[in-house]
């Protein structure tokens, strides 16, 4: 077979040859991994100039498709846009632990909020966003210990990470990313064209000695998570934030994201890297852990030229998010219930959390999850153990899709575990890694 029909790509322009090869993507006969012709060999074939290739590729690693892996070639981005990973559904009888929701349960009741809040319609050129919950928010962000600076009102996490990240860099920039990391921001990133580089995370954090090093080699961003970092639970201490902001004063143009996707309900106190001195960051705290997913809310604060880039931005696409969802959240963050179920969650988190690594301690089982809604634990194969606990009943997420260059390890989401099926688990797993004591899953 030749090097076009292996490859299935085709065209005598750029244009023609990218689209070839984002249609092969696209229909599952290229896959994430697979290794591409080099430009010389792939020209000589398509009867084109090394020039013509060259671009083709340069555009698909723009845009996500390709990464440039050095003496390992030009090779699918292991989550293309084309072909986003979408976790397995949840066989029925089997207690999902996969999926990194938060209990549905514990969310509060949206009713008595919905029907005191304004249905009037909102028009073009009419102000956004809320002024008043604008107000209320950069209040607690400043309790919290958030440095002032503006606010905007984004479409969730992810959206504000995006924004950002498209206000300051280009496709083929390189970017810090924690590892183990969240899955949508590392695809997020390569989607973008940027090439990731691994900063290690323990309980505390990311080791400033990695995120140096990742600095050091032409980061000109770092993306984290101060507090339930997914997958590992790990969470800022004090000492830890200390240390990576002197990392960081070294590198004052470097932009610094902080991903406070869990907020109120993280189980750990707010810190922050980004004060005196940064001149470009942007911390996004969601309202999805605590209030719902669907509410599709959340608040960025940064530095003045970042926020005119996301705002300016937003007037061309979005426009504004839905003033409806905005006097929604603000509802709920002035309603006492609503507050107290949010005090509550975070007190279930914490105890359903703590549960599941107190009975894996007990079997001889090595596990992190200082904060926020998972755990993470260590493993030989991922696959295999995951396999191993699905037929026992339980579906947990394989870390393969969080890591980059980090060890092996399965992320068990804890937030809808009772405390009182904590055993059970924590005897599969032991079950399955063959350590401590087994047992039979009572």
């Amino acid at each position: 077979m030749n090097v076009l029909d292996r490859h299935f790509i085709t065209g005598s322009s750029a244009v023609e040859i990218a689209g070839s090869v984002e249609r092969a993507v696209g229909e599952g006969r290229l896959l994430p991994g697979d290794r591409l012709p080099t430009v010389r060999a792939l020209a000589a074939a398509l009867g084109v100039s090394p020039t013509t290739v060259a671009a083709a590729y340069r555009g698909l690693r723009g845009r996500g498709v390709l990464l440039a892996a050095g003496r390992r070639g030009t090779r699918v981005a292991g989550a293309p846009p084309l072909r986003t990973r979408i976790g397995a559904p949840v066989p029925q009888g089997v207690l999902d632990l996969a999926s990194g929701n938060p209990d549905p349960e514990l969310l509060p009741a949206l009713g008595p909020a919905l029907r005191r809040i304004s249905a009037r319609h909102h028009l073009y050129g009419a102000p956004n966003p809320v002024p008043e919950l604008l107000r209320r928010v950069a209040r607690e962000l400043r309790a919290d210990g958030i440095p002032g600076g503006r606010l905007a009102v984004v479409s969730g996490a992810l959206d504000g990470i995006e924004r950002v990240l498209d206000a300051h860099l280009r496709p083929g920039d390189r970017i810090a990313l924690e590892d183990p990391g969240f899955t949508s921001v590392l695809d997020l990133c390569a989607a973008r064209g940027l090439e990731a580089l691994p900063v290690e995370v323990d309980d505390e954090g990311p080791l400033p000695a990695s995120l140096a090093a990742s600095l050091a080699a032409g980061a000109r961003g770092f993306v984290l998570t101060p507090r339930a970092q997914n997958p590992t639970g790990a969470a800022l201490s004090a000492a830890r934030a200390k240390a990576l902001r002197a990392v960081l004063r070294r590198h004052p143009r470097a932009l610094v994201i902080e991903d406070d996707h869990a907020g109120a309900v993280a189980g750990a106190p707010a810190r922050t890297l980004c004060g005196a001195g940064r001149e470009r960051w942007a911390v996004v705290r969601s309202v999805a852990k605590a209030f719902g997913p669907d509410l599709r809310v959340a608040f960025l604060c940064g530095d003045a030229a970042t926020l005119s880039r996301v705002e300016g931005r937003q007037q061309m696409g979005l426009r504004w998010v839905s003033y409806l969802l905005q006097r929604l959240v603000l509802a709920l963050l002035g309603e006492a219930a609503a507050r107290a179920a949010v005090r509550r969650a975070a007190r279930t988190y914490a105890r359903r959390r703590e549960a599941l690594l107190r009975e894996l301690a007990a079997r001889g089982v090595a596990a992190q999850g200082r904060s926020g809604l998972n755990v993470w634990v260590p493993v030989p194969e991922e696959g295999a153990i995951a396999q191993r606990l699905l037929a026992q009943g339980f579906a947990v997420a394989a870390g393969e899709r969080f890591r980059t260059r980090s060890a092996p390890a399965i992320r068990i989401t804890t937030a809808a575990l009772e405390p009182a099926a904590a055993a059970r688990v924590a005897a599969a797993v032991a079950s399955a890694l063959g350590a401590g004591r087994a047992g039979a899953v009572a």
